[in-house]
């Protein structure tokens, strides 16, 4: 069931922002009197259509090819590469008819609407649940290192006072920021009540790519009292109940919460003791730790200093559109890192199975709309790459077009639509076979 969740999450997802993004096209094309032939939701390849109706000579549908979606403006060289249209004469309805800022404009129409679209999302998400987080200068345990924190150098216990040297106040916004995981920052550490700096590989966002970012750090956390037990987990069979508080495991003390998942990675396929404080007195239990080191609990959180800010409609708006344009700010700071061979694009990429894992398996509407507003800016981004078959490729041309005065040929534009359009194949494949390698 799950599984259904998470396609169904990513279908509706990408299907909102296709529709909206070629609904830019659309309207821009119909505010200049150009005639628009067809609006399309994934593509109709070899004349394949699971729906569709003709409204005001403009047919709409679903095609069965789910790649993206388009519009069909007439007098345009575009994917459908209906070049017989182009041997009539120029009509004044038609594309190519129009003065060439009207063509540049109805060519980010698209992309002004992904953009609209991103800081809306993530303008109303601030304002409805406000920014959560939790404050770093008072985590009184420091940090815990993950498989990447450890392998930079980070230690238990640390306490990341400054980023590059600004203050680290919030532990998501600041310590896990995407100016940490791209690399070269540089982290202020106490240690030992001694300050240093370590400054992180360029490269690290390769293992980050590979691990994810909850393995750089977490929060250093107190064992706390159980809260669940599971049904039929080692817990429960263990005899564990909600309300014990976890004190030792085989015998050796876990004030804290890595000190207990630690314990139980060492205790793999073996018998485990675990001594719990039950109603003011010190019981043992044990049981088999299976594969996956947990026993089927959930506890308490305590000691972390969580907050919530709240802000008001418009006061929201600037908070929204500075998190919108991060996600452009980061893709670009990426592709950088990949171009300079700092990272590698087999890890750097992904494809529609990363996607669909970003989404989950189960139903989170503010995760959904999130991602959604992630994927309108990175869609945006994407769309604007200078690729002859994406809208950035027709900006160029008409971008040269106006420098030079006249249009760039037919044979050429049809050309370069050709070579953009088995670019775009090649890294459709290349991304979906990344995805299926690393799965």
């Amino acid at each position: 069931m799950g599984t259904f969740v998470m396609i169904g999450q990513v279908i509706l997802g990408l299907s909102i922002l296709i529709i909206l993004h070629e609904l830019g096209h659309f309207l821009a094309a119909r505010a200049f009197g150009i005639k628009v032939e067809k609006f399309y939701l994934f593509f109709d390849a070899w004349g394949v259509k699971l729906f569709k109706f003709t409204y005001k000579d403009c047919e709409y549908g679903i095609g069965w090819l789910p790649l993206g979606g388009y519009v069909k403006i007439a007098g345009m060289i575009d994917e459908s590469m209906d070049t017989e249209q182009l041997k009539q004469e120029p009509q004044p309805w038609e594309f190519r008819s129009k003065p060439a800022w009207q063509r540049l404009i109805v060519m980010l129409g698209g992309i002004i609407v992904n953009v609209i679209v991103g800081i809306l999302v993530f303008w109303m998400l601030t304002f409805r649940y406000g920014e959560t987080d939790i404050d770093n200068m008072k985590l009184q345990h420091g940090v815990v290192p993950g498989i990447i924190g450890k392998d930079v150098g980070i230690q238990v216990g640390d306490k990341i006072l400054a980023i590059n040297g600004r203050p680290a106040h919030n532990f998501y916004a600041d310590v896990l920021s995407s100016e940490v995981l791209m690399g070269d920052a540089v982290l202020t550490i106490e240690r030992n009540n001694a300050t240093q700096e370590l400054r992180l590989p360029a490269d690290i966002l390769n293992a980050v790519a590979e691990h994810k970012k909850n393995e750089f750090v977490r929060p250093r956390e107190k064992l706390a009292s159980i809260q669940t037990v599971t049904k039929g987990s080692t817990a429960e069979r263990m005899k564990l109940a909600v309300g014990d508080s976890i004190v030792a495991v085989n015998g050796r003390p876990t004030i804290f919460l890595d000190q207990f998942t630690n314990e139980l990675k060492n205790s793999v396929s073996k018998t485990a003791s675990i001594t719990v404080i039950r109603n003011g007195q010190s019981m043992d239990f044990s049981g088999t730790i299976d594969s996956t080191a947990t026993i089927g609990i959930s506890l308490a959180v305590v000691d972390l200093p969580i907050t919530t800010k709240h802000f008001g409609f418009w006061e929201a708006l600037p908070i929204g559109t500075t998190k919108a344009v991060s996600v452009v700010t980061d893709n670009i700071r990426g592709f950088g890192k990949i171009f300079k061979g700092d990272v590698r694009a087999d890890k750097a990429l992904s494809g529609p199975v990363g996607i669909a894992k970003m989404f989950g398996t189960e139903v989170n509407w503010v995760k959904f709309w999130s991602l959604v507003g992630m994927l309108s800016m990175a869609l945006a981004f994407m769309n604007l790459l200078p690729i002859p078959a994406l809208d950035g490729g027709h900006v160029i041309f008409l971008l040269v077009e106006m420098i030079q005065g006249k249009p760039l040929s037919d044979n050429f534009l049809e050309k370069a639509q050709m070579v953009g359009f088995f670019i775009l194949i090649a890294l459709m494949l290349f991304t979906l076979g990344n995805d299926i390698i690393k799965w």
